[in-house]
């Protein structure tokens, strides 16, 4: 070989049939890496998130997410970006290893922290390309994985700053969660459990309100009414009152203890029917 990578017939330069053969190998793999001809028949809508799943090159199912500058894709198993951190699924299955071996103690360093952030990041575009694929019960599993995530680095964490960072999209997390665990019921036919689902994810952020004594923001918080607005909207659209959980509470409030033993023998028969 020459020094300039070339078969020594063509004597190190790029004549007659070395030249083609030369230009239409390198210069043509070259080529087809773009994605040029993707990107023209699928525009960028700044006004809606464009997701759809395609086949990969082994036939597995990926998630592709238009961007205005390109295309995201996903796995949509494991890490959305199918890499296998330190050998397990994903980074939190590592720390979570890693803080049981240190018997809950462990140091979340710089490395560490840009890590987490990165596992953040892919989870929550994964989560919003479910949500709009109307896969509501992955974007369940997604939401637990942030969720969890966040409460790893809470627990664990001595930089409350960088903490914060975090828990500060806790609401919104909890929003799609709720609302995807309420759709998900919703479209196996059970208005009264997707009201119930509603419910318990508006305790889980008044817990959280709660936490960092803030309970007059409770009812102002724009997530919350939302969620309020969904529930009531539920009512209306499938004529249903009262849910047993809600009447179960009020019951109880109103020390009608008769009548709330009454309500849980119903919501355990509901449950064992359930499963």
């Amino acid at each position: 070989m020459s020094k300039a990578g070339l078969p020594a017939a063509t004597g190190g330069t790029c004549t007659g049939y070395g030249k083609r053969h030369f230009h239409e190998r390198w210069c043509g793999m070259a080529s087809r890496k773009h994605i040029d001809n993707i990107l023209q028949k699928w525009s960028f809508d700044p006004t809606q998130l464009s997701v759809r799943t395609v086949k990969g090159v082994d036939d597995r199912e990926v998630i592709q997410m238009r961007i205005d500058m390109g295309i995201l894709q996903l796995e949509i198993a494991g890490r959305p970006d199918g890499s296998r951190p330190e050998g397990f699924d994903t980074y939190l299955d590592f720390l979570q290893s890693q803080s049981s071996e240190h018997i809950g103690s462990i140091e979340l360093d710089d490395d560490l922290c840009g890590e987490i952030d990165r596992e953040f990041v892919q989870f929550y575009h994964r989560r919003i390309c479910w949500l709009t694929l109307r896969e509501f019960e992955r974007a369940v599993q997604d939401a637990d994985h942030t969720l969890a995530l966040m409460d790893f680095c809470r627990d664990h964490s001595d930089d409350e700053q960088w903490t914060m960072s975090h828990e500060q999209y806790r609401p919104f997390v909890l929003f799609h969660r709720t609302q995807a665990d309420a759709l998900a019921v919703l479209e196996n036919g059970g208005p009264e459990g997707a009201i119930e689902k509603i419910n318990g994810g508006i305790d889980q952020f008044w817990n959280f309100f709660a936490n960092y004594d803030a309970e007059e923001q409770f009812e102002e918080d724009d997530l919350v009414r939302r969620l309020m607005e969904l529930r009531e909207s539920l009512r209306d659209q499938f004529n249903v009152g009262k849910t047993l959980e809600e009447q179960l509470t009020d019951a109880v409030a109103s020390e009608e203890y008769e009548l709330a033993a009454e309500l849980r023998d119903a919501l355990n028969r509901r449950s064992k029917d359930h499963h």
